[in-house]
């Protein structure tokens, strides 16, 4: 059984586990030893390398970076630098063992030295050893800085006169990630003899093995700010889609960036139950963060829906509010009412054979009936005008009083016609808001517009979800909701959370069209009517009245005017 292959001296060779066995017999001891400590060494490296790119955490990232190196080296300080995009190299972590000394990564505190300079007045800053090796790429291997000439060591004379510390030996080694670029640097602070803890130079194996860390922590520090920027950007875009879905629309300003925020508190209440139907429900920071793009992109289908129906403000609006045409057809039958009057009053005065009296009865008589019809014409003016505007119900009898208004005859460029056409009537005998059934389906289909574009995204593992639970913000519990008629059981809690948000960030809005913005005691009534009526989660419900989610909202996004309740 061949246990290496290989090239020795130009030669192929092929052993077996016996014969190499045989063969490292007759190696001598110092080298079997040397060759025991270098196998360690690729181990610990192995182990190194597969723990830095597991850990998700820049800062305990970094702080085992230099932990790792000081282990290796037996250093009794070191001090970790990444290099910023004005050319300085910006403290991250500083350790010193023997003063107990902490600052930066995970320690809380603050480093407050200001970044180094890796050019002066644009010049190579050379003489300080950090930025040198920050700008060459080489590293600097120092016996003893007191004794090294080239480079400024008079802050650290300084600092070692003021603790009584004396900083002998250096490595500083270049971070360069997979394209050679210099991200940082990493400089280890006296390395100590393991049997008389005195401070001694560090060797050149361990200068190598200390080089070869940094290049492993350098590609894990590049792969981690590359996801970070990639979420960066991808969050970023995220948000650049619904603020242009808002901004498509006057009347929904701001609801896309809204509802996440709703969603979000619901959901990490949820998330800090202790009893209660959530007690054992809790979502990780992935799934928060799945669940935070979701509501980002819930209606993000809505911009394949036309302006014209988003911003329909009143009943009659279409491409202008038609409204002032009827304004203008009133007046037309107050000018031929005008006109039938004074024929009248003509025929009235001119007629031989009636009496002063007569006449002067018939006059009055005529201004009263003129009178009573401009009156009852400005009412119905009155009356269709309200009728425009959307509201919550319209009743019967409203509608039927649109009808017979319908039936007036009014003359167009003398063509006598019905005051109001089957459009007009249709429209204005809306019941709720100012949608006809046509124009609200072609707003609910922005929903299967939302699910039919986001199912299309190629998505990473932990945010596959994001369709289910963006698309399933308008489905109820009882199967009446749409786009699927999803049931109670269907349905996901981060998709009834969302449902909660969007019925509530619509109802205290103050920049719908057909409405003003609730208070909230209105907002909550009308939630808890859908709650009975099984439209949302009712448990969920409880929870954002118990944890008063309704009022932390409301204090950052609502008008005083709204906030009635505590």
């Amino acid at each position: 059984m061949s246990s290496k292959n290989g090239k020795l001296n130009g030669q192929s060779f092929d052993l077996s586990q016996a014969e190499l066995k045989k063969l490292l017999k007759k190696v001598p001891s110092g080298i079997k030893t040397y060759i025991g400590y270098l196998e360690q060494q690729i181990k610990n490296m192995a182990k190194i390398g597969l723990s830095l790119s597991k850990e998700k955490d820049m800062n305990v990232l970094l702080e085992n970076i230099l932990l790792e190196a000081k282990r290796i080296t037996n250093a009794d300080g070191g001090t970790l630098y990444m290099k910023t995009d004005d050319d300085r190299l910006r403290f991250e972590i500083m350790m010193t063992d023997s003063l107990n000394f902490h600052m930066g990564g995970t320690s809380g505190k603050d480093i407050p030295f200001y970044p180094v300079k890796l050019y002066d007045e644009g010049k190579p800053n050379t003489r300080m050893i950090s930025a040198y090796v920050g700008l060459t790429g080489e590293t600097v291997n120092i016996p003893d800085a007191y004794k090294t000439k080239g480079f400024d060591f008079s802050g650290t004379k300084a600092f070692d006169k003021k603790t009584g510390y004396r900083s002998k030996s250096f490595l500083t080694v270049p971070l360069k990630n997979h394209e050679e670029e210099i991200i940082g640097v990493l400089q280890l602070l006296n390395a100590l003899d393991k049997k008389t803890n005195e401070s001694i130079p560090f060797s050149a194996k361990i200068q190598d093995i200390v080089e070869a860390l940094s290049s492993q922590a350098a590609v894990a520090i590049t792969n981690k700010n590359l996801i970070r920027d990639l979420e960066i950007l991808f969050e970023s875009f995220i948000k650049l889609i619904a603020t242009a879905i808002d901004a498509k629309s006057p009347y929904t300003g701001e609801h896309c960036a809204r509802v996440p925020e709703i969603t979000m508190m619901l959901v990490e209440a949820v998330n800090v139950s202790k009893d209660g139907p959530f007690k054992d429900v809790h979502f990780s920071d992935k799934e928060m963060y799945e669940l935070k793009i979701a509501a980002w992109l819930h209606d993000c289908g809505k911009v394949t829906t036309p302006e014209y129906v988003v911003d329909k403000a009143t009943k009659l609006e279409t491409i202008y509010d038609r409204i002032h045409t009827l304004d203008t057809r009133f007046e037309v039958l107050k000018r031929d009412e005008e006109i039938k009057v004074l024929k009248k009053r003509l025929k009235i005065e001119t007629d031989v054979f009636a009496s002063e009296a007569d006449k002067k009865d018939a006059l009055k008589s005529l201004r009263k009936k003129h009178k009573d019809k401009l009156v009852k014409m400005e009412k119905e003016m009155v009356f269709i005008r309200a009728t425009n505007i959307g509201g919550e119900f319209m009743s019967g009898d409203k509608k039927d009083r649109v009808k017979k208004i319908a039936k007036y005859r009014w003359k167009d460029n003398g063509t006598v016609k019905d005051f109001l056409s089957e459009n007009e009537v249709y429209n204005l005998c809306i019941t709720k808001g100012t949608l006809t059934a046509e124009e609200r389906q072609i707003i609910n289909d922005h929903i299967v517009q939302t699910i039919d574009m986001l199912q299309q995204l190629p998505y990473p593992k932990h945010l596959k979800n994001v369709p289910e639970f963006a698309g399933g913000h308008h489905e109820k519990l009882d199967g009446t909701g749409y786009p699927k008629g999803l049931t109670k059981d269907e349905m996901s809690v981060q998709a009834k959370a969302m449902a909660i948000a969007d019925i509530f960030e619509a109802l205290t809005a103050k920049d719908r069209p057909y409405k003003e913005g609730k208070a909230l005691s209105m907002a909550m009534r009308i939630l808890g009517f859908m709650k009975n009526d099984a439209h949302v989660d009712p448990e969920l419900f409880e929870l954002f009245v118990q944890e008063k989610i309704y009022l932390k909202y409301g204090e950052q996004y609502l008008g005083p005017e709204q906030l009635d309740m505590d």
